[in-house]
């Protein structure tokens, strides 16, 4: 492994954990298309599989930070994460048999209906008392399976996904929704990258150092979740708009490469 290699690795996992612990899913998607695009990785099912692999540790670590500071709902993020990792390992399972270039195609598409649906502004500021009861178990568990899907299927933390799944089966504030979405990420990238692992697709080495600049990014981006916190939509707005400029990246390369082959 060259030191340019090494390097860029190293920044992409800075940049990983600082989105991740800032936005929840921001990590997540930008994961597999800078170790494919910036790293130089050759594969997209390595880069996948790779990439879920550190997003996984990446958020664990930032899960504790969000923990200390009381902003996790744990009972709402357990049933969640809980339903969706039988979601994530049926996703992760299907979509090592498909093209990766087909697969970052779909990817891009759901990036950006979901960054879409992220510009309406809620129609309230949230409950910071959310309690788990009947009502909201019987919302998160087939959101959670459902976004558990997706999340192994394009290979994904899911956060872009789960914050939005929160918080409409919830109605948790923004910053707790972020919080609690690093639960469901660790779990879904943790299935997902175990799945691509049992077929080698999984790069340990690059993995740990995506996870060792992640580390610092995520410890900085803890610091940048809270003064995001009162000004809860310009962060969602940001972080919509960032969905949309990587989906156009992701997508134009995919097209170009399928095109190319066709």
């Amino acid at each position: 492994m060259d030191p340019v290699t090494i390097m860029t690795a190293l920044a992409s996992g800075a940049l990983v954990g600082l989105l991740l612990s800032s936005f929840g899913g921001g990590g997540s998607v930008l994961a597999a298309p800078l170790l494919l695009y910036f790293v130089g990785v050759g594969d997209p099912h390595v880069a996948i599989g790779t990439s879920a692999a550190a997003v996984a540790a990446t958020a664990l670590i930032s899960l504790f930070g969000h923990w200390k500071g009381g902003r996790v709902k744990w009972p709402c993020a357990s049933v969640f994460a809980g339903a969706g990792l039988i979601g994530s390992i049926l996703g992760s399972t299907i979509a090592k048999v498909i093209q990766g270039d087909q697969l970052l195609l779909g990817f891009s598409i759901a990036m950006v209906a979901i960054a879409l649906s992220m510009f309406r502004k809620p129609k309230t500021t949230g409950d910071p008392d959310v309690h788990l009861d009947f009502r909201l178990l019987v919302r998160l568990l087939p959101l959670g399976v459902l976004v558990g899907f997706a999340a192994g299927f394009f290979g994904i933390g899911g956060g872009f996904l789960i914050v939005p799944g929160l918080l409409y089966a919830t109605g948790m504030t923004m910053a707790a929704a972020t919080a609690s979405s690093l639960v469901s990420v660790s779990l879904f990238g943790a299935a997902t990258s175990s799945n691509y692992a049992l077929d080698g697709l999984v790069d340990y080495r690059l993995a740990a150092l995506l996870l060792a600049g992640g580390f610092v990014g995520g410890l900085a981006g803890q610091y940048v979740a809270k003064l995001l916190e009162p000004r809860a939509q310009l962060a969602r707005k940001a972080f919509a708009s960032f969905i949309i400029l990587v989906a156009a990246y992701v997508g134009w390369n995919a097209i170009s490469s399928l095109t190319a082959v066709a």
